[in-house]
């Protein structure tokens, strides 16, 4: 349904913060995205809908249904990436593609009801009346475990699970093919965490969407997803298997991801020290080679010349390291 090919974000300043990242995605499917701050996971979903701000050099396809989405909108070097068609990016935004933003009481307008909030792009994809549009945020209210009298309220009146769940269902106001969740749970406590995670499963099961989930937390996208993709320093380095990709990760990077979570019922992993030494690079001065290389324990002298392509570590599993085919 979704398929990215070789997409490249540049910042002004010349911070690469995507670099020639393949992405896929099946209708159905849940595909995880995971990686440190800085990695580039957020940028890459708001390059999927064409939400980077001015100044920016972006390149590539990204094919939705097999239709280039970004005709005439993957930019050339030295173009701005607001130089597009606005109908053009209207027509994709919401009813082909939506997205759940970080932060629901930041992405929500404090000012409007959420309600009206919801209604909004039902009145400008489905060109609904406004009895027609309000009878649509009643429903995807209750769609998302929330009565539908709650559209009159602001959203300083919501707690954080409830904004969160508002922003879901404004997501699914117009049926999209393919909806990116960046970071749904953030700064949410645990159980509530829980139920919305849960929910997304459920709205991903029952309308056949796509969804793109980025997330800190590895244990969660390995819990949710079907595949799992690990991002450092701008480009992908491991993909598989969500679970087979937490378990038995196959670059150092993702082993290291994967071994920062303590485990259930492992007293030591606890309280060992598990923190990558070192620190991510600067994206708009990346080192030579392989970009992990100098915080890498196993990195050989080739690492630090040329840079590692996603290699066959196992079946269906992927790993941009020269220890991919070898177990951890």
């Amino acid at each position: 349904m979704l398929d990215v090919r070789g997409l490249e974000v540049t910042y002004a300043g010349g911070a690469a913060a995507v670099r020639g990242v393949d992405l896929t995605v099946d209708a159905g499917q849940k595909v995880g995205i995971a990686g440190e701050s800085g990695c580039g996971k957020s940028t890459l979903a708001l390059a999927l809908l064409r939400l980077l701000p001015a100044g920016t050099r972006v390149g590539g396809q990204v094919l939705l249904d097999g239709e280039d989405v970004l005709a005439r909108q993957v930019l050339l070097d030295g173009e701005d990436v607001l130089a597009m068609r606005w109908g053009r990016v209207r027509a994709v935004r919401w009813a082909g593609a939506s997205i759940v933003f970080q932060g629901a009481m930041h992405a929500l307008n404090a000012v409007h009801r959420v309600g009206d909030q919801i209604a909004e792009p039902v009145l400008l994809h489905r060109k609904a009346t406004a009895a027609e549009a309000r009878r649509r945020t009643g429903e995807l209210l209750e769609q998302v475990g929330l009565p539908a009298a709650r559209a009159s309220a602001y959203p300083h009146e919501l707690s954080g699970g409830q904004r969160q769940r508002v922003m879901i269902a404004m997501a699914l106001a117009c049926d999209p093919r393919l909806v990116v969740a960046d970071e749904p749970t953030t700064a949410l406590d645990v159980m509530v965490q829980a139920q919305i995670l849960r929910l997304v499963q459920r709205l991903v099961a029952e309308q056949g969407v796509g969804l793109i989930m980025i997330s800190h937390d590895l244990a969660v996208l390995a819990d949710t997803c079907d595949r799992l993709a690990v991002m450092y320093a701008g480009r992908v380095v491991e993909e598989g298997p969500a679970r087979q990709v937490y378990e038995d990760a196959r670059h150092p990077y993702g082993r290291a991801l994967s071994a920062a979570f303590p485990r259930i019922g492992d007293a030591g992993s606890r309280f060992a020290p598990r923190g990558l030494p070192g620190d991510p690079p600067d994206p708009s001065a990346l080192p030579s080679g392989c970009a992990f290389h100098p915080r890498c324990a196993v990195a050989l002298d080739a690492c630090a010349v040329e840079d590692q392509v996603l290699r066959r570590a196992a079946p269906d599993h992927r790993a941009a390291c020269v220890h991919a085919g070898s177990a951890p």
